[in-house]
């Protein structure tokens, strides 16, 4: 496995996760601290259902080779299921992302006085920017800027723990005075999941089926989904001991921070700011990537529409938007989330079967392509043979994994490789699929990836990956 693969998957799931709610702190407030002492278990609760979820999105992305969610929604539900989930989904984007460019505006409204549609406005200009880069550079992006939040939160943190209030009791007391749209404490942490992962699950399938290996996709999954869950505790007693200073401010994060000093004020809203992108060009990425599916060339185009549509909506109001939209794609969320995580309980055992063969697949073009190693040919037939079971399209497979390959040893600066040196042979995936006796396999159908995360309702001539 690569440990550097499976940090960037999980910088980038916790980047998904860590948007504008989050960072300005009106998520935690909503679903946790409004419960006072309940809301602590809450956060336990949601910590734990957020790992497996981030296991499960990132894992089936990556076995399913996902380009968008609704390849992985249509081989692991029934039709009507997948039509239901994607439609849920699609609407999320949208409607999270316009309520990203929302807060935004209030972000550096709140800070700096300035109207609400300039920063707005700053900020779709920057996710139209940034839809021009392919997906790996857009997770690099969102990758990248993770640690700001993971650093900003640790430094309230410790100057909460310098100066805690001298009745915490009665700070707990004020914060469950404080509105919220669930009743219940259980109910509200698991609406908090569906809400976080709902907003997730399209990206990180994307994120996922960019990686070859469902193994590091799942580390990445359980490693990003811990952190978080550390952060949303830290996050919620910090925001619990200063519910007397909160009030009914937009951004009550940003109005502890600034306790610390105008500086840390200034440049608490700049790491907010950033998170709300980090958000926003996951939300408008993946619904441009999803309205496109098979009219690629239109990717941008749609993605530029949706994202100017939402910069319309914005203009509602981000707390507004979040007391109102919240609560239903939570609900929304909590639907998907049982479906997948089921799919995922169901096809395990494939999924672990499928994460070897390419692992072995890999091991040995490496071993093959390596100027220095020594490479038994009858090791030929048996990647032919593993392309052939594997529940992907043996051409797609092996492409990916020979890029991948190739891609190591020539940034190895040890080993003295030059790509273009390479036998033909080595690299064409008919040679292998010829060796030893193996045929060429018939293309493989939507029904036979299927049968790896579910009974089959039905069979479907759709193509697979």
């Amino acid at each position: 496995m690569s440990y550097r693969n499976i940090i960037g998957i999980a910088l980038a799931f916790i980047g998904l996760l860590v948007g504008a709610g989050f960072a300005t702190g009106q998520e935690v407030v909503q679903y946790f601290t409004a419960f006072g002492l309940n809301g602590v278990w809450g956060i336990i609760v949601a910590g734990i259902v957020m790992t497996l979820a981030g296991t499960v999105f990132l894992q089936l992305g990556s076995y399913f080779h996902a380009s968008e969610h609704n390849a992985v929604f249509r081989k692991v539900s029934h039709p009507i299921v997948s039509k239901m989930l994607d439609v849920a989904v699609i609407f999320t984007l949208f409607a999270v992302g316009f309520v990203m460019l929302a807060g935004a505006g209030s972000n550096l409204a709140q800070q700096f006085g300035l109207p609400t549609w300039v920063g707005s406005t700053a900020m779709m200009v920057l996710v139209l920017l940034t839809g021009l880069l392919d997906v790996d550079k857009v997770s690099n992006v969102i990758g990248m800027l993770t640690p700001t939040i993971i650093i900003a939160v640790i430094a309230v943190l410790i100057y909460t723990l310098m100066n805690m209030p001298d009745d915490p009791a009665a700070v707990i007391d004020v914060a469950a005075q404080t509105e919220t749209p669930i009743g219940h404490w259980l109910l509200s942490a698991f609406n908090y999941n569906g809400l976080a992962l709902i907003l997730a699950v399209s990206m990180s399938l994307v994120i996922g089926g960019d990686h070859i290996s469902p193994r590091e996709a799942g580390w990445g999954g359980i490693i990003g989904g811990f952190v978080y869950s550390v952060l949303l505790g830290l996050a919620g007693f910090v925001l619990l001991m200063g519910a007397d200073k909160i009030g009914d401010s937009d951004v009550p994060m940003l109005v502890l921070v600034n306790e610390m000093g105008d500086t840390a004020g200034v440049l608490m809203a700049i790491v907010i700011f950033l998170m709300i992108f980090n958000t926003a060009i996951g939300m408008f990425y993946a619904l441009g990537k999803r309205l496109s599916a098979g009219r690629e060339k239109r990717t941008y185009p749609i993605f530029a529409a949706g994202t100017l549509a939402g910069y319309a909506m914005s203009f509602l109001g981000f707390k507004t938007l979040m007391n109102y939209v919240y609560p239903i794609l939570g609900y929304l969320g909590m639907f998907m989330i049982v479906v997948l995580v089921f799919a995922w309980f169901r096809g395990l055992s494939k999924i672990r079967d499928e994460s070897t063969r390419r692992e072995r697949i890999k091991s040995l073009l490496r071993l093959k392509l390596h100027p220095d190693e020594t490479y038994d040919e009858k090791h030929d037939g048996t990647i032919g043979r593993e392309l052939k079971e594997s529940n992907l399209h043996h051409e797609v497979l092996f492409e990916d994994l020979v890029a991948e390959v190739t891609e190591e040893l020539d940034s190895d600066e040890e080993v003295e490789f030059t790509p273009d040196a390479v036998d033909d042979d080595a690299t064409d995936v008919k040679y292998y699929i010829g060796c030893d006796g193996v045929e060429e396999p018939v293309q493989q159908t939507d029904a036979a990836a299927d049968d790896a995360v579910r009974k089959p309702a039905k069979k479907t001539t759709d193509t697979a990956n």
